[in-house]
């Protein structure tokens, strides 16, 4: 049954994700707009909540086994959909096995640390699933975008020589193979928003009382570099999807859609992994059935 869940989740995500090895043009290679022509949106929520019970039942056996870490970063533009995307697919989950994290501006501290320490701080445990909401690719994508933020990471001379990121990109990719080498699977979602679907997001936070909070001026300051961010996200997908860590280009446009690929990706990597729960040795199931008829007497 496992096998045959597997196969299918594979071909719905196939068309996701990012060949290794291949160069992605992002406006020309993936439509944010894209739907799978099998399902509407009513069948959607019913198969998110299929993948949603999946997902509470493999994240059981991972907590058993203790073998296994998932790290699943979310990458977007803003508006994208990454906090809905994380509170619909996690919603069946215990939240003791799952730990959230947003990167923001770094403190005093984290600068005087190498690039991805505040990261690597954040890694999760054997047995538990950690969600970056925003990850150490900002490193390759604001910070390309706004190449001032290299002033403040207090580089010496010597690494500002050269291609910065595509070093960087050398340097994430081995960080990447360790993690997994050390059992630590790595899903990577891109959030693939349209400029139209952005503006009408973007409005709404305007139009709605209940939305006003979620909108900056900055957001608009930084819809100005659209361009930008679509080369640092071309380059980065081409440089950063390996067969250990791949990228997965989310259609955006349509929500109920974006929060089933999520699903979709996240399940079938616990798939592949197959945790399993403890086997109960001889001597212990004599125990435990010894406690049983303890506790029968005592009724």
């Amino acid at each position: 049954m496992a096998d045959k869940r597997a196969r299918r989740l594979a071909e719905f995500i196939a068309p996701l994700r990012v060949k290794p090895g291949t160069k992605v043009t992002l406006n020309k290679d993936f439509d944010p707009s894209y739907k799978a022509d099998f399902l509407n949106k009513r069948d959607g929520e019913e198969l998110l909540r299929t993948g949603v019970t999946m997902l509470a039942d493999y994240q059981r056996r991972l907590a058993a086994q203790d073998t296994y870490g998932v790290l699943m970063c979310l990458q977007a533009l803003d508006a994208g959909g990454k906090d809905g995307t994380i509170r619909h697919v996690m919603s069946g989950v215990n939240p003791q096995g799952v730990q959230v994290h947003g990167f923001k501006v770094p403190s005093a501290e984290e600068l005087d640390h190498d690039y991805l320490w505040r990261y690597a701080a954040r890694l999760p445990r054997r047995g538990d699933i950690a969600i970056f909401n925003r990850s150490h690719y900002e490193e390759v994508l604001v910070v390309r975008v706004h190449p001032e933020i290299l002033d403040r990471q207090q580089l010496p001379p010597q690494s500002r020589k050269g291609n910065v990121f595509e070093r960087r990109y050398q340097e994430i990719n081995d960080w990447e193979r360790y993690l997994n080498d050390n059992g630590f699977r790595i899903v990577k979602l891109f959030l693939n928003l349209s400029k139209e679907e952005q503006r009408q997001r973007f409005l709404k936070r305007i139009e709605v009382p209940e939305r006003n909070w979620k909108f900056s001026a900055a957001d608009i300051r930084e819809r100005e570099r659209w361009d930008d961010y679509q080369t640092a996200f071309s380059e980065m997908l081409s440089a950063t999807s390996t067969t250990w860590a791949p990228w997965y280009v989310v259609p955006a446009d349509r929500k109920w859609f974006a929060r089933i690929c999520a699903a979709a990706v996240l399940v079938h990597t616990l798939i592949e992994i197959d945790p399993q729960y403890p086997v109960v040795s001889k001597e212990d199931k004599r125990a435990l059935t010894i406690a049983g008829e303890e506790l029968r007497q005592q009724s």
